[in-house]
């Protein structure tokens, strides 16, 4: 047992500025901890990551990216999540490897092309993040980079080929017009 701090958040209405909005200890509260090494059993699954180089392409993607008005940053506020998309800004977590960036900004500029206007309110969670990660993977693939944790992150999100099948023309949509920018020679 330890004790962990209880902390409030500002709401937006008592802040002034985004450094404002901070977050205050109010007090403590028993919390239960333990290191891996003290159990017992197989070991935890670990999801599988992007593997390979993918050259110019980032370049390429950011490219793109920065072609529709999209804003990048990095960011390690984020953490644990390696990316983040909203209207007109895609954040990616910094330290990535050059594969993992890639298949990350591919993710999340599939968000952008997909999920950032009318069609989000008519989706799910488990559409949105079952889209953006096929079309992270057709893009990987594409370029040779290995995305050994597409399925992973699919089933983390309850995706199946139900739901990708249903998905199937806004992923090809998506993945076409990402691989023509690319891929284009000049």
């Amino acid at each position: 047992m330890i004790l962990a701090p209880l902390a409030l958040r500002k709401s937006k209405e008592e802040t002034t500025s985004e450094e404002d909005q901070s977050k205050a200890a109010v007090g403590f509260r028993v919390v239960y901890v333990f290191d891996q090494n003290d159990t017992e059993g197989k070991p935890l699954c670990e999801l599988g990551s992007a593997q390979g180089d993918p050259a110019g392409y980032t370049e390429r993607l950011k490219q793109f990216v920065a072609g529709r008005g999209i804003q990048l940053e990095y960011s390690d506020a984020i953490y644990p999540a390696q990316g983040q998309c909203s209207p007109g800004k895609i954040v990616l977590l910094p330290g990535q490897s050059a594969a993992e960036e890639y298949a990350t900004l591919a993710h999340e500029a599939a968000h952008s092309l997909l999920h950032m206007q009318e069609r989000r309110a008519e989706t799910t969670k488990r559409v949105r993040e079952t889209e953006a990660e096929a079309v992270a993977f057709v893009l990987c693939e594409a370029i040779g980079i290995k995305a050994e944790n597409s399925a992973d992150y699919i089933h983390l999100y309850s995706g199946d080929k139900e739901t990708l099948a249903e998905s199937l023309e806004h992923v090809q949509r998506a993945s076409s017009e990402i691989l023509a920018a690319i891929t284009q020679t000049d």
